[in-house]
């Protein structure tokens, strides 16, 4: 059985939006305070262990430009690795092993942890992470909490038909106070 896990750069008032775009007022602006080596080396780690990626259009479309030009094991590992991209207008998909979903959220996403063993990871995406919390379908949220607030931007934070719990599961400090937390849900 597959969990679906959301992973957050996000700013200590909320914001997800751009955190390294350029299309936004506050350009990279996560990259700017330094996670240091084992912050960079806790990402690496859970791209690596995911078994599949769920994106939404645009993210999607960023990470396909990008990751084929990139060399190494992580970029080996996107690039070979199932990604599912939730879109209703993103039909020929070209980087490899991607298949679109357009149909119902919940009943593909269902499917997808149904078919898929190991971590299901949701990279961005803030309308498909916003979903996924909506309908109930998260199992684990990872956030990278950069000491800043922006003030501006969209959020992760939705509001949700229902309140849900969550278990604290890890919270380690990189770099220059980058904090990364680590919540798994409780049923």
């Amino acid at each position: 059985m597959g969990t679906i896990v959301i992973t957050e750069f996000i700013s200590i008032d909320g914001v997800v939006e751009a955190p390294g775009g350029e299309d936004f007022k506050y350009p990279d602006w996560s990259f700017e305070i330094d996670r240091g080596p084992d912050g960079e080396r806790f990402k690496e780690v859970e791209a690596l262990r995911s078994a599949a990626l769920l994106l939404g259009r645009t993210t999607y479309e960023g990470f396909a430009q990008a990751w084929p030009g990139y060399e190494g094991e992580l970029a080996d590992k996107y690039n070979s690795m199932p990604k599912y991209v939730v879109s209703r207008t993103l039909t020929d998909p070209e980087w490899t092993n991607t298949t679109v979903l357009s149909g119902d959220l919940v009943e593909d996403v269902s499917r997808l942890k149904s078919e898929i063993d190991g971590e299901i990871s949701v990279a961005g995406s803030i309308q498909l992470a916003q979903g996924l919390l909506a309908h109930d379908l998260v199992d684990e949220i990872h956030l990278m909490v950069s000491p800043v607030i922006l003030g501006f931007g969209r959020t992760l934070w939705p509001q949700t038909p229902d309140k849900s719990t969550w278990a604290l599961t890890e919270a380690t400090t990189y770099g220059d106070g980058v904090l990364v937390t680590i919540h798994q849900r409780t049923r």
